[in-house]
């Protein structure tokens, strides 16, 4: 709202009064009777009659309706006051053209819209470059590669940002980065290992593997909520060091209500103990379910996004698995002992398991590299550091270079926007004005991303394409695709728009052309043949050269990962 504006008061006065509307913030209706442009501050009372107005907006960047923000506001008082002069601002001082051209044609599929074509006179810039990757290991270790030229070219790193639709997503990211050494800063939130919820769940991880662990009892002894107040959580501070012992160990000693929840926590904790032997995923899943964490933020009004991260977790479990196990003779790779705690229990009942490392070494190791990744390895403001952020948080920021990560039917657009509506209009509307925000934060450069499987739930789920890749027209695109061998990646020029297991995805060696039945190349959804696990199916696949390795459903036999460098792996 503009009450004081910098121009000639008698200028102003010559005509009829008048006003103005700035843009509401997200959220916000349209507030509106507006303030007459006085020196006092407005009198929002009434309108002066015969006053003169402006409004500014974009409702094409309405992107809040997860907060109230109705995008049709800006069309209602269009209608409402009347309005005879839309003067529509379309050249854009931000980006280069192909960019724009790109952001336009994808937000001309929402029907509902004022409508504009931005434009500019910077040219049109380089093509948006488009990369598909087996999975979301992949998919993260290849931008990080990416970045690495773009630096070697030249490129600040504070000039690269890395956008993601959900939180959870920069999991995956921050852990390549964290294994490149390349500094990086979670724009407008905290970083994975940092969130609170994540943190409440491996302070039960370190109950399981320590239960004399006093910071981790102190953190989640009361949470979620169960009855135990401070002055109980004095009494057994007390009883501990005149025992000169832990907090779970002096449990006995306090009496009392404040005593039975404090024993009824230690029920609670052995319980959780003695599911030690589960593979780490499993006991990650289970954690979360038995101390009530999930039960907890399910309950909350905004507790999807900590659900999410605390998913999240699950998949970092399963892929730090993957990725400290080793193969076998028969190229299986397995977590070790640490994978699956149960060796360790043969002929013993867990509960009388000694709760040691060497127990639980592969959960001692999980637990320790998150500690390293939640360090004090955040990058300061002002430090040339790569910017991670939600999309929703990149709104009004602009970079040289953007990532836009995770571009699949079901993550973006957000599953819940495919079936959704409000108020008539759909919630896939929503989510492409999202993405219209996400491609203008773009100046010189745009990728896009996306992965043919992601680990959800501990499990790998296949995705389609995001729908919007689409709709970018095919002459502004140029499409990224592995060189013969894998050896990094070059820009394809092709041109195809070719989505499938062929496209992109041949591993191990060079890639398999389309309808060949020979190479040494392995696809997903290929039907293979081991010499002791017999006929499988290639379900996921990972790494290049001599770190390839596939994931294959053998029925019976179960599901492995195989090094291709040692399995006798041959196409069925």
């Amino acid at each position: 709202m503009v009450s004081n504006p910098p121009v000639p008061r008698p200028a102003l006065h010559s005509g009829p009064a008048p006003t103005a509307q700035d843009r509401p913030r997200p959220g916000q209706g349209v507030r509106y009777p507006p303030a007459p442009l006085s020196g006092k501050g407005g009198d929002y009372s009434e309108v002066p009659k015969g006053a003169c107005m402006f409004a500014v907006g974009d409702d094409d960047q309405s992107i809040y309706a997860f907060r109230g923000a109705d995008v049709g506001n800006m069309a209602d008082f269009e209608r409402e006051f009347k309005v005879q002069n839309l003067i529509r601002l379309e050249q854009n001082y931000r980006s280069h053209g192909n960019i724009l051209d790109a952001a336009n044609a994808i937000i001309k599929n929402n029907p509902t819209r004022l409508g504009k074509n931005l434009w500019t006179e910077a040219g049109s810039g380089e093509p948006i470059r488009i990369h598909e990757s087996c999975s979301d290991g992949d998919e993260a270790r290849w931008i990080v590669e990416e970045v690495k030229a773009l630096t070697r070219d030249g490129h600040a790193r504070a000039e690269i940002a890395l956008l993601y639709r959900s939180n959870a997503q920069s999991r995956a990211l921050e852990h390549a980065l964290f294994n490149a050494g390349l500094p990086y800063r979670v724009y407008g939130g905290l970083r994975f290992f940092e969130r609170a919820e994540v943190k409440h769940a491996l302070a039960y991880l370190r109950l399981i593997a320590n239960a004399d662990d006093d910071t981790a009892f102190a953190r989640v002894v009361n949470f979620p909520a169960r009855g135990i107040g401070a002055r109980s959580l004095e009494s057994l501070q007390d009883a501990a060091k005149l025992a000169n012992s832990s907090l779970h160990a002096a449990i006995p000693q306090v009496a009392g209500k404040g005593g039975a929840s404090l024993a009824g926590f230690a029920q609670l904790i052995t319980k959780l103990r003695e599911a030690a032997h589960l593979p780490l995923p499993e006991l990650v899943d289970h954690v979360v379910e038995l101390s009530g964490l999930r039960g907890h933020y399910q309950n909350e009004k905004e507790g999807q996004e900590r659900l999410a991260n605390l998913d999240e977790l699950i998949n970092a479990a399963a892929s730090f698995v993957a990725e400290e196990g080793l193969p076998d003779q028969d190229g299986e790779i397995t977590g070790g002992n640490g994978g699956d705690l149960s060796s360790f229990s043969s002929g013993v009942t867990p509960s009388a398991l000694a709760f040691t490392e060497t127990v639980q070494p592969m959960l001692a190791s999980f637990l320790a590299h998150a500690s390293l990744e939640a360090g004090e390895h955040q990058a300061g403001e002002g430090d040339d550091a790569l910017q991670l952020m939600t999309v929703h948080s990149a709104k009004g920021l602009e970079f040289n270079v953007v990532f836009i990560s995770g571009l699949e039917d079901g993550l973006f657009p957000h599953e819940n926007s495919l079936t959704e509506t409000r108020d008539g209009k759909s919630g896939l509307e929503e989510e492409r004005r999202l993405m219209y925000v996400a491609v203008t934060r773009a100046r010189q450069r745009l990728y896009l991303s996306f992965a043919q499987t992601r680990m959800l739930h501990g499990q790998t789920r296949y995705n389609l394409p995001s729908r919007f890749l689409d709709e970018v027209p095919e002459d502004l695109v140029k499409w990224l695709a592995p060189r013969a061998g894998n050896q990094g990646f070059a820009m394809s020029e092709a041109g195809s728009r070719s989505h499938g297991a062929e496209a992109g995805s041949s591993f191990g060696g060079t890639p398999r052309r389309s309808g060949s039945s020979g190479g040494s190349g392995f696809r997903i959804g290929q039907t293979v043949m081991h010499p002791k696990f017999g006929l499988g199916v290639i379900i996921n696949a990972e790494g290049s050269g001599t770190d390839a390795r596939v994931q294959v459903n053998f029925g019976v036999a179960g599901i492995k990962w195989l090094a291709l460098s040692i399995a006798k792996l041959e196409a069925a």
